[in-house]
């Protein structure tokens, strides 16, 4: 980090605690002088508690002095946190993990990439409608608002079909999203569970790596920040937020919408990894493989992909990189010839790589 972006950083740091030392400050202030009057609890957003305290604590005083003593605590924390950010020891701790908050960061990247593996198939484009209901009685048909929001993975349809969906999901979701049962359309959700996979165990390896990077400087973080500030203090020695959410997990919808727009069945089905598994052992079963691949053909599962690490000794066949080595190395499962190019999930066609190897060889099948 040059010195002028060093500055910069530091100048935005203090102007954001300074304005929030200003307005702690300011707060305390009022709280002196008015006090008596709630404007601590009021400020807080506890409007019910304040009225209360009005009428109770506050004109004997007890409240009162409650909230000058929060107040003043308060003031005296922000600025602490201001001076702190400023100080010496924040920067020295800030340069000495920078590698290190770099390859976490480096890697969250990664992860975020492969979130947006998934099938986009778009269903089936039946075209748009917008529903307007000019009734002269002006009834509420709720369920008619969730026709206008209605997008690629939503299918309207009969209260049969979103049933039916509810008992045979898959069967349903090829039938009505576009997805051949094909040994393609395997490969795909193959794939997708593969690198849905590597993303549910890379967050937990990026959040343990963090963690240990932090418990090497435990006892140099003081304890204010500890115990008031450690998520603002993570960000600002340059960790990115870690998305914990499944909000990435394609869905799928069946809506039935009844006439009067009074009724609505839903079938909702999340591709998350439980889900992908069965569709991949459900696919396996319909499609009809040649002859020369059926004998051969794995199934990407949880257990293979275990099998195929502890083949390979969990260690990187390119780099040799292993979680010898690395405790938190994020290990992912590649096939050599990659399955655009006619490759198999057969066991002889599977490797384990690092993320970091798995991300340079690409589609390629051989690594430069």
């Amino acid at each position: 980090m040059c010195r002028k972006e060093l500055k910069m950083i530091k100048e935005m740091y203090y102007r954001e605690d300074h304005d929030s030392y200003a307005r702690a400050r300011v707060l305390f202030v009022i709280t002196l002088l008015f006090g008596w009057l709630g404007v601590y609890r009021f400020y807080k957003k506890k409007i019910v508690i304040g009225i209360v305290y009005i009428f109770t604590y506050g004109l004997f005083g007890i409240g009162w002095i409650s909230d000058v003593v929060l107040s003043y605590k308060e003031m005296k924390l922000k600025k602490e946190l201001l001076e702190y950010y400023q100080s010496v020891d924040f920067w020295d701790i800030k340069n000495k993990i920078k590698k290190h908050v770099d390859k976490c960061n480096e890697l969250n990247d990664h992860i975020e990439e492969l979130k947006l593996s998934f099938i986009d198939t778009g269903g089936k484009q039946l075209g748009n409608v917008e529903y307007i209901d000019n009734s002269n009685f002006n009834f509420k048909r709720q369920g008619w608002d969730k026709l206008n929001d209605i997008d690629n993975h939503t299918y309207q349809c009969s209260a049969t079909v979103c049933k039916n969906a509810q008992s045979q999901p898959f069967k349903y979701l090829c039938k009505y999203f576009n997805m051949k049962p094909n040994e393609d359309t395997l490969n795909k959700v193959e794939e997708m569970f593969n690198n849905f996979s590597a993303v549910e165990e890379g967050k937990n390896l990026l959040a343990k790596e963090q963690d240990d990077i932090l418990k090497k400087y435990y006892f140099d973080i003081p304890d204010f920040v500890r115990n008031n500030d450690i998520e603002r203090f993570v960000r600002r020695l340059g960790f990115k937020d870690i998305d914990f959410s499944d909000v990435y997990y394609p869905r799928y919808k069946f809506l039935y919408v009844s006439p009067g727009g009074n009724s609505t069945i839903e079938s909702n089905i999340t591709l998350d990894l439980d889900n992908l598994s069965d569709f991949i052992e459900y696919l396996s079963k319909v499609v009809k493989f040649k002859k020369s691949v059926a004998g051969q053909r794995a199934l990407m599962t949880p257990k293979l992909r275990e099998h195929i690490k502890e083949r390979d000794n969990y260690t990187c066949q390119h780099c040799g990189l292993s979680i010898r080595d690395e405790p938190n190395l994020l290990l992912e499962i590649d096939h050599i010839i990659p399955l655009s190019k006619g490759g198999m999930t057969i066991e002889n066609n599977l490797q384990t790589l690092c993320w970091k190897c798995n991300r340079k060889k690409g589609s390629k099948i051989k690594l430069s």
